[in-house]
Protein backbone atom coordinates (compact mmCIF):
# COMPACT_ATOMS: atom_id res chain seq x y z
CA UNK A 1 0.00 0.00 0.00
CA UNK A 2 1.34 3.46 -0.90
CA UNK A 3 2.15 5.87 1.91
CA UNK A 4 1.09 9.44 1.19
CA UNK A 5 3.18 12.32 2.50
CA UNK A 6 6.63 10.88 1.80
CA UNK A 7 8.93 13.41 0.19
CA UNK A 8 10.54 13.59 -3.19
CA UNK A 9 13.46 11.30 -3.91
CA UNK A 10 16.60 12.46 -5.72
CA UNK A 11 15.26 11.01 -8.98
CA UNK A 12 12.12 13.19 -8.66
CA UNK A 13 14.23 16.37 -8.47
CA UNK A 14 14.93 16.69 -12.17
CA UNK A 15 16.71 19.78 -13.44
CA UNK A 16 14.18 22.51 -14.21
CA UNK A 17 11.33 20.96 -12.22
CA UNK A 18 9.10 23.67 -10.72
CA UNK A 19 6.39 23.56 -8.08
CA UNK A 20 4.89 25.72 -5.36
CA UNK A 21 3.72 25.07 -1.84
CA UNK A 22 0.42 25.84 -0.23
CA UNK A 23 0.17 29.19 1.55
CA UNK A 24 0.52 30.06 5.20
CA UNK A 25 -0.67 33.22 6.90
CA UNK A 26 1.79 34.80 9.33
CA UNK A 27 -0.02 35.87 12.49
CA UNK A 28 0.89 38.29 15.26
CA UNK A 29 1.18 35.42 17.80
CA UNK A 30 3.59 33.67 15.37
CA UNK A 31 5.80 36.76 15.36
CA UNK A 32 5.63 37.36 19.13
CA UNK A 33 6.38 33.71 19.92
CA UNK A 34 9.30 33.62 17.47
CA UNK A 35 10.97 36.79 18.74
CA UNK A 36 10.57 35.68 22.35
CA UNK A 37 11.85 32.17 21.62
CA UNK A 38 14.91 33.42 19.71
CA UNK A 39 15.67 36.54 21.71
CA UNK A 40 15.27 38.80 18.66
CA UNK A 41 13.93 41.60 20.82
CA UNK A 42 14.96 44.35 18.40
CA UNK A 43 12.64 47.39 18.36
CA UNK A 44 11.62 46.57 14.77
CA UNK A 45 9.88 43.50 16.18
CA UNK A 46 8.82 44.64 19.66
CA UNK A 47 7.94 48.33 19.55
CA UNK A 48 4.79 49.24 17.60
CA UNK A 49 5.26 52.96 18.32
CA UNK A 50 8.70 52.83 16.71
CA UNK A 51 7.20 51.10 13.67
CA UNK A 52 4.39 53.64 13.47
CA UNK A 53 6.49 56.76 13.93
CA UNK A 54 10.04 56.01 12.75
CA UNK A 55 10.10 52.98 10.48
CA UNK A 56 9.32 52.86 6.76
CA UNK A 57 7.58 49.54 7.43
CA UNK A 58 4.11 49.76 8.95
CA UNK A 59 2.49 46.87 10.78
CA UNK A 60 3.78 44.05 12.99
CA UNK A 61 6.99 43.09 11.19
CA UNK A 62 8.08 39.45 10.94
CA UNK A 63 11.82 38.74 11.16
CA UNK A 64 13.32 37.39 7.93
CA UNK A 65 14.45 34.36 9.91
CA UNK A 66 10.82 33.58 10.77
CA UNK A 67 9.80 33.84 7.12
CA UNK A 68 12.66 31.50 6.19
CA UNK A 69 11.60 29.00 8.88
CA UNK A 70 7.99 29.05 7.68
CA UNK A 71 9.15 28.58 4.07
CA UNK A 72 11.23 25.58 5.11
CA UNK A 73 8.27 24.18 7.04
CA UNK A 74 6.06 24.44 3.96
CA UNK A 75 8.71 22.65 1.89
CA UNK A 76 9.38 19.94 4.47
CA UNK A 77 5.66 19.10 4.60
CA UNK A 78 5.50 18.81 0.83
CA UNK A 79 8.85 17.41 -0.29
CA UNK A 80 11.23 16.06 2.36
CA UNK A 81 9.52 13.59 4.69
CA UNK A 82 11.81 10.52 4.94
CA UNK A 83 13.92 11.71 1.97
CA UNK A 84 15.63 14.94 3.04
CA UNK A 85 18.88 13.99 4.81
CA UNK A 86 20.94 17.17 5.15
CA UNK A 87 20.83 20.90 4.57
CA UNK A 88 24.36 21.71 3.38
CA UNK A 89 24.53 25.31 2.14
CA UNK A 90 22.54 28.29 0.90
CA UNK A 91 22.68 31.80 -0.46
CA UNK A 92 19.99 33.99 1.15
CA UNK A 93 18.50 37.37 0.22
CA UNK A 94 15.65 39.26 1.87
CA UNK A 95 13.76 41.24 -0.78
CA UNK A 96 10.86 42.76 1.15
CA UNK A 97 8.95 42.82 4.44
CA UNK A 98 6.34 40.42 5.77
CA UNK A 99 3.88 41.69 8.36
CA UNK A 100 1.20 40.00 10.44
CA UNK A 101 -1.68 39.06 8.17
CA UNK A 102 0.46 38.38 5.09
CA UNK A 103 0.12 34.95 3.48
CA UNK A 104 3.28 33.46 2.03
CA UNK A 105 4.03 30.52 -0.24
CA UNK A 106 7.23 29.13 -1.79
CA UNK A 107 7.92 28.72 -5.49
CA UNK A 108 10.69 26.19 -6.02
CA UNK A 109 12.83 25.31 -9.07
CA UNK A 110 15.50 22.60 -9.22
CA UNK A 111 18.67 24.29 -10.52
CA UNK A 112 21.22 21.54 -9.76
CA UNK A 113 20.91 17.78 -9.28
CA UNK A 114 23.78 15.31 -9.11
CA UNK A 115 24.63 12.02 -7.46
CA UNK A 116 26.73 12.17 -4.31
CA UNK A 117 30.29 10.98 -4.97
CA UNK A 118 30.82 9.86 -1.39
CA UNK A 119 27.42 8.59 -0.32
CA UNK A 120 25.75 5.80 -2.36
CA UNK A 121 21.99 6.12 -2.50
CA UNK A 122 22.16 9.89 -2.09
CA UNK A 123 21.92 12.87 -4.38
CA UNK A 124 22.69 16.56 -4.02
CA UNK A 125 19.93 18.94 -5.07
CA UNK A 126 20.02 22.73 -5.17
CA UNK A 127 16.81 24.67 -5.62
CA UNK A 128 15.95 28.31 -6.13
CA UNK A 129 13.26 29.08 -3.59
CA UNK A 130 11.27 32.27 -4.03
CA UNK A 131 8.94 33.23 -1.18
CA UNK A 132 6.02 35.43 -2.25
CA UNK A 133 3.29 37.30 -0.41
CA UNK A 134 -0.37 37.13 -1.38
CA UNK A 135 0.07 40.08 -3.79
CA UNK A 136 2.80 38.21 -5.69
CA UNK A 137 5.67 40.35 -4.41
CA UNK A 138 8.93 38.56 -3.62
CA UNK A 139 9.98 38.75 0.04
CA UNK A 140 12.80 36.23 0.19
CA UNK A 141 15.01 34.22 -2.18
CA UNK A 142 17.36 31.43 -1.21
CA UNK A 143 19.18 28.55 -2.91
CA UNK A 144 19.62 25.62 -0.54
CA UNK A 145 21.81 22.63 -1.35
CA UNK A 146 20.40 19.48 0.22
CA UNK A 147 21.36 15.84 0.40
CA UNK A 148 18.40 13.69 -0.59
CA UNK A 149 17.67 10.00 -0.52
CA UNK A 150 17.75 8.23 -3.89
CA UNK A 151 15.69 5.21 -4.83
CA UNK A 152 18.83 3.42 -6.05
CA UNK A 153 22.60 3.54 -5.61
CA UNK A 154 23.38 4.22 -9.23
Amino acid sequence: METLGIGLHFEDATLGRKFKTIGRTVTEPDIVNFINCTGMTEVLFTNLEFLKNESDIKGRLAPGALVFCFAEGLLVQATMQHTGFAFLHMDFNIKGPVVAGDTIHVECEVIEARRSKNRPGRGLVRTRNVVRRQDGSVVLEYTPLRMMKARSNG
